[in-house]
């Protein structure tokens, strides 16, 4: 049976420019390529959901306009549960504007729009979907954010919380406890106000952070360094797959996804985080957000073209 995943992140419609170089202040340069297409974690996890085998389910916020009728139109055509994304009409539908270029530079302007509206009634909702793993950023309003991990508690539904992004002054110690935290290395730093510089360090560092919000684990995104994976306890380092970079933009919510997926599915955290990890190796080498994500069966023949044990 198909995990059931219920996605509480901001949505967009996103404007992507191309473009050969950025302009300097006062420049005008000309562009090779424009697209509306939609984007925010929100939607990328959802999507990233369906393609790793789950049932995606979507709380959002979008504006009573044109860009929020066809996200929902899009999430429709995708088996995307959008019952739960209302359309707002006091605010208009989220939009980032991103120019890149063909070395994967990015420049992005965001407009939160109607995502600061996300309410707690919202999330109080899309539970009665009665997901098997919820997933959440700490981009939705603090206050929804705290009820999304209450809900998650009192309904015993593992609840995947991305520390992103992060603020030195994120009340973390209002979030009920969780089923998995993770974020990046400057994220935990932000956090902490440790440098997990080091293994030691990172140790350090994670167990600070579990004196401001409880988890059963702690999943840190190094790099290059791997994952660092804490139980409260023991700590173990899933190294991470060699593969040719082209662009990081998505890597993050990528990496997240596949964990709460496969996690929902397996309830094995070892397991989950190897997954994760070749989805986000497999991500890397593509351009893009939405494009960059993996299907199951790339994931499935990545492991086994690479003898990788879960």
């Amino acid at each position: 049976m198909k995990p059931r995943i219920l996605t509480a992140a901001p949505v967009s419609m996103d404007f992507v420019q191309r473009t050969e170089s950025f302009p300097e202040t006062g420049e005008e340069v000309t562009g090779t390529s424009y697209d509306y297409v939609p984007g925010g974690d929100g939607f990328i996890m959802a999507f990233s959901v369906t393609a790793f085998g789950g049932e995606a389910i979507m709380t959002a916020r979008v504006g009573a306009d044109m860009s929020g009728q066809r996200i929902r139109g899009i999430c429709r055509d995708m088996n995307i549960d959008a019952r739960f994304v209302t359309q707002e009409r006091r605010a208009s539908t989220g939009m980032k504007s991103v120019a890149t270029t063909p070395s994967g530079e990015r420049r992005t302007i965001s407009y939160p729009g109607a995502n600061l509206l996300l309410s707690s009634a919202d999330a109080e909702d899309a539970f009665t979907s009665l997901p098997d793993t919820a997933i959440m950023t700490l981009e939705i309003p603090e206050r929804t954010a705290f009820s999304v991990s209450e809900y998650a508690a009192k309904k015993h539904i593992p609840l995947v919380i991305d520390g992103s992004p992060a603020r030195s002054d994120y009340p973390l110690s209002k979030l009920f406890p969780c089923e998995i935290f993770t974020c990046d290395e400057r994220e935990l730093e932000t956090f902490t106000g440790i440098p997990p510089s080091s293994t030691e360090s990172c140790l350090r560092s994670v167990i600070r952070l579990s004196s401001f919000v409880k988890a059963a684990y702690y999943v840190i995104k190094m790099g290059e360094r791997g994952m660092f994976l804490y139980d409260g306890k023991y700590y173990n380092i899933v190294q991470p797959y060699s593969v040719t970079t082209v662009d990081r933009s998505a890597v993050g919510i990528i990496f997240t996804t596949a964990l709460a997926t496969e996690y929902s599915r397996s309830k094995i955290i070892m397991r989950a985080v190897k997954y994760a990890a070749v989805a986000s190796a497999l991500s890397v080498m593509h351009p893009g957000a939405i494009e960059s994500i993996p299907s199951e069966e790339e994931i499935d023949e990545f492991i086994s073209e690479r003898g990788i044990t879960l």
